[in-house]
């Protein structure tokens, strides 16, 4: 069968996950390996528009050409599937049942193990499986759509959400990016080497044509990166702008607010002293005398308590003791020995009763109360019995 595109894709159409109908069409699409880039970019857009269960097969067939120019050292269709390799992958790997992302996990292993593609191609198509499993698990719904469902993934601004987009996009072109470029330069290096020989020449010139494919690729590649990064660009400065304008108003908000509260302070302290100024010496004076008439009175010294031991008799007796009297010739007087021992004790008693003293405010004052004379008045002295006058007579003497 000769070669075109329609051998090609009816080739990929009747494909199937069997061993033998994998084998016959590499064996095939082999034959024809100068045709590699085409037959590559045509197995690439059969990809896409095929089932989860087409696709794995698609990945089957592409493995089985690749180990096998490996193995023959044959690199046309190792060259061709490097560019494109990654993203199939990871077409193939979006939204497949659990099954079969585990049987492409499987055949990414194998290449790994067995280098068939080069390290940053590989890096590339673990990263871009590993990022679909991320955006999997964060955007997760809950159960049976439930409000209730995984609440992991935060909830992200509306003003964020362009930037997002935006950031993804980027992202998702820059991760086969390098590859990409690493594979399109190893290329060029290759064919312009002058160390190695020169092959025939229609060989060449099949080679310097996939070469142009595969810069052409890459440089479509990276100017689909750089419009995308700069719109990420573009909408960063737009929010930075935005910022930025809100900041110089709050700032701006900040100071006169500021201002007007040093305004008011000031205001504020010259009433109150105002205010003092007025009406502090009137409450002054109210208020001392709201003092003196509403405040209690003084209270008045506990009194002194007198001494209940009455003073010692022998110097109460001495000042009290009368003068001496000089009676003279008056017939009225008569000697003690006439006087009744009664009238005598009396006047004796009535005497040292009045000289007692008598303590006022602490101090000891004596008060001698005269009451006609030195001796009371005796009476009748011829009536004192005999018996009374014996005893004194007798105390006389002794």
């Amino acid at each position: 069968m000769a070669y075109n595109d329609d051998s090609v894709l009816a080739r990929l159409s009747a494909l199937n996950e069997s061993h033998d109908s994998i084998a016959t069409a590499a064996q095939w699409i082999m034959f024809h390996r100068r045709h590699a880039d085409r037959t590559v970019a045509l197995w690439m857009q059969r990809l896409k528009d095929s089932s989860s269960t087409k696709r794995l097969s698609l990945v089957y067939l592409a493995n089985e050409v690749a180990q096998q120019s490996r193995i023959r050292h044959k690199e046309d269709f190792i060259i061709a599937f490097s560019p494109v390799i990654a993203e199939a992958a990871a077409v193939a790997y979006k939204g497949a049942p659990a099954e079969i992302q585990g049987k492409l996990r499987r055949v990414i292993d194998v290449w790994k193990d067995r280098a068939i593609f080069e390290a940053p191609i590989q890096a590339a198509i673990e990263s871009r499986l590993n990022e679909l499993d991320k955006a999997r698990g964060s955007v997760k719904p809950g159960f049976g759509g439930s409000p209730f469902g995984s609440s992991a993934a935060p909830s992200v601004p509306s003003e964020f959400t362009p930037l997002v987009s935006a950031h993804q996009t980027v992202t998702k072109l820059s991760v086969p990016l390098k590859t990409t470029i690493a594979s399109a330069n190893q290329e060029y290096e290759k064919q312009v080497d002058p160390t190695v020989p020169a092959p025939s020449a229609p060989v060449y010139a099949a080679r310097l044509n996939g070469l142009l494919k595969t810069l052409a690729s890459a440089e479509s590649a990276v100017a689909e990166c750089v419009k995308a990064r700069e719109s990420l660009i573009s909408g960063l400065e737009k929010m930075l702008d935005s910022n930025r304008a809100a900041l110089e108003n709050e700032k701006n908000a900040a100071s006169e607010l500021s201002g007007r509260k040093r305004e008011i302070e000031d205001k504020k302290q010259q009433v109150e002293v105002a205010i003092m100024r007025a009406l502090g010496p009137a409450d002054s004076n109210g208020a001392h005398a709201e003092g003196e008439s509403g405040g209690p009175p003084a209270e008045l010294d506990r009194p002194e308590m007198e001494a209940l031991t009455p003073p010692g008799m022998d110097d109460d007796f001495e000042d009290t003791r009368p003068e001496s009297i000089d009676y003279g010739e008056d017939e009225d007087v008569k000697p003690l020995e006439d006087i009744p021992a009664t009238e005598i004790s009396s006047a004796k008693a009535s005497t040292y009763t009045q000289s007692l003293p008598i303590s006022t405010n602490g101090s000891n004052k004596r008060r001698r109360v005269d009451e006609g004379g030195d001796f009371p008045d005796l009476g009748n002295d011829g009536e004192i019995d005999a018996e009374v006058a014996e005893m004194l007579k007798e105390g006389g003497d002794i």
